[in-house]
């Protein structure tokens, strides 16, 4: 069995190299070969130009194609693996294309395996080991009010007046400024507009508590039926976003503005100026250390009383290991990669996994990845 790794960006190289470093039989493919040979020529057997008629002529059943590349190439690799037999892992969220590949993916007897990075996919693992613990609990009552938040942010270890820096491209930070959200505030849905429309300040509970902007991101409500919460739960706030350092709204104050007025083709065309003018001057020099902060928490009420409160809170930072953008993006990839090579995850299209077989293990690798992880209990 084959892992073909497509694309060599810089938050594929751990992973990537974690797997040809434990043997795995690897094929990289990337667009450009002199960069992926930049990238891990040193150990890397085979590398090819990536070419999706090139893939699918050597492709081979049970083998296992791994997306790092944009999100419109993940798709057309899942019904090719499909078409082949063989299996499909990415980081990123579901697209409704790629849900609706499930039935196809069963039939063939294929695992098609997304949301296994950083966000999403640490935080689903966060996610479903808080609702198990909760569940098992004394304190678990189906007549509870629930809370749940998730944020997580990549930010400069060391801020800089834009009080943010870039690992790749800002284009797709931007586009995500035009896009809406929906979550759960004070028991109803909660629907914005644009994301400086619900920012809101957030205390992380880490070894020295600290406080950053928080939006929503995204629509949050279809992760309660992922986690496994109960419906017949009342749910009081639920809300999977973003975090930023304070200061970040102000200092993107007249970001926010021009970004209202674009559309079409001609918006399109501002934007990719707007990126390319941002990655001038606000990319990570090299060897600057980025940070990223990730907390997930829940907690549970009765009569207004909290009976139970948990969150997950990881701290982590750019070392002589690279970015800890790059590890806890691409790591869990390699262990979804291996969970599919041994047969642990059902055929079908799957997010990151909530049998407590996978995620408790998955969870000691991060706990390796991150200069602080911690599960705070509020109440202790």
């Amino acid at each position: 069995m084959t892992i073909h790794w497509c694309g060599t960006g810089l938050s594929a190289i751990p992973g990537l190299r974690r797997l040809i470093d434990t043997g795995q039989d690897v094929t990289v493919w990337n667009r450009t070969i002199a960069k992926a040979e930049e990238a891990v020529g040193d150990i890397a057997k085979d590398i090819r130009a990536f070419d999706i008629d090139a893939l699918g002529a050597v492709l081979a059943k049970d083998d296992v194609v791994v997306s790092m590349l944009p999100g419109d190439w993940h798709v057309p690799l899942a019904e090719l693996c499909i078409a082949k037999g063989a299996n499909f892992v990415s980081s990123s969220y579901i697209a409704p294309e790629m849900k609706a590949l499930d039935a196809a993916a069963r039939k063939a007897g294929v695992a098609c395996v997304n949301e296994v990075g950083l966000d999403p996919g640490i935080d689903h693992l966060m996610a479903h080991a808080l609702i198990a613990d909760y569940k098992a609990s004394a304190a678990y009552d189906v007549a509870n009010t629930i809370s749940f938040k998730s944020y997580c942010g990549g930010v400069p270890k060391h801020a800089n007046p834009f009080r943010y820096k870039f690992s790749w491209s800002p284009l797709g930070v931007l586009k995500a400024l035009r896009s809406p959200s929906r979550s759960i505030r004070d028991h109803a849905p909660l629907d914005v507009a644009r994301p400086w429309d619900a920012i809101s300040s957030y205390v992380a509970p880490l070894p020295t508590p600290e406080s950053f902007e928080v939006y929503p991101n995204r629509d949050s409500i279809p992760f309660m039926e992922d986690y496994r919460f109960d419906p017949d739960w009342t749910v009081k706030e639920f809300v999977r976003g973003t975090l930023r350092l304070n200061g970040w709204a102000e200092a993107w104050g007249d970001v926010f503005r021009e970004i209202e007025t674009l559309s079409g083709p001609e918006g399109d065309a501002r934007l990719k100026d707007m990126s390319d003018q941002f990655w001038a001057e606000n990319a990570y020099d090299e060897g600057e250390p980025d940070r990223v902060i990730l907390c997930v928490g829940l907690k549970a009420e009765k009569d207004g009383q909290e009976v139970w409160h948990k969150t997950y809170a990881m701290d982590a930072w750019g070392d002589d290991r690279g970015t800890a953008m790059a590890r806890l993006v691409s790591i869990p990839v390699s262990l979804a990669v291996e969970a599919v090579l041994n047969r642990q995850i059902a055929t079908g299209v799957h997010a990151a996994p909530s049998d407590p077989a996978l995620f408790t293990p998955w969870l000691a690798e991060i706990d390796k990845l991150a200069q602080h992880l911690q599960v705070v209990d509020h109440l202790a």
